[in-house]
């Protein structure tokens, strides 16, 4: 592919349900925003953070992107980061996601050719903030969307072509599907710990 690739971290979250910055909980001696990160790396030119405090992202030394309209949801998010990426493709991922893998996201890149947006299919419902953008074609119906009101990431899907990826499909190429997982609360991260370090999880922080 040689199309320019931008990593958008999504870390714009109050993470009411953790009751703290979920983006700096570390797993593993490395906090959550810095494996989303390292994650994204090899896969895309540049990377950048949507969140309106940039103070806590510094560590990272990547751009740190505000909404343009603070207060609104996800969706802006998403489109603040649009139209601050270089590239023209933008894999957009959630900063609490502890086991993306560079594999996981190359592969949604694969199958972008053809599309707006690639986007996950899995456990019954679709994952946008895992998803791949084509920046030209969804900023104008992004825009209109938020223009109406609408909130919801996948509002303007019928508006572009989008490819859903089935679970089946998925499986296929990774079967335990764990680079979806985030983590939005102290039981998901005790669930991650398990995941990553097994009956020794209390042991390993």
């Amino acid at each position: 592919m040689n199309e320019m690739v931008t990593g958008l971290i999504l870390a714009g979250g109050a993470s009411s349900r953790m009751g703290r910055n979920k983006a700096l909980i570390e797993l593993d001696g490395e906090p959550l925003a810095g494996r989303v990160a390292a994650a994204l790396e090899p896969v895309s030119d540049e990377r950048l953070i949507v969140a309106n405090d940039p103070a806590p992202y510094r560590f990272l030394g990547l751009p740190v992107v505000p909404d343009i309209e603070p207060g609104y949801g996800p969706l802006m998010g998403l489109y603040s980061g649009l139209k601050a990426a270089s590239g023209e493709l933008a894999l957009l991922v959630a900063v609490d996601m502890p086991f993306l893998s560079p594999d996981f996201l190359r592969y949604l890149l694969s199958l972008a050719p053809g599309y707006d947006v690639v986007i996950p299919e899995a456990q019954g419902r679709l994952h946008p903030l895992c998803a791949v953008y084509r920046r030209a074609t969804c900023l104008p119906p992004i825009q209109a969307a938020i223009a109406r009101g609408q909130r919801r990431l996948i509002t303007f899907h019928p508006q572009v072509r989008v490819r859903r990826v089935p679970e089946e499909a998925l499986r296929r190429a990774f079967p335990d599907l764990r680079a979806l997982i985030n983590v939005n609360t102290l039981e998901e991260l005790d669930e991650a710990r398990k995941l990553l370090f097994g009956e020794n999880a209390d042991d390993a922080g």
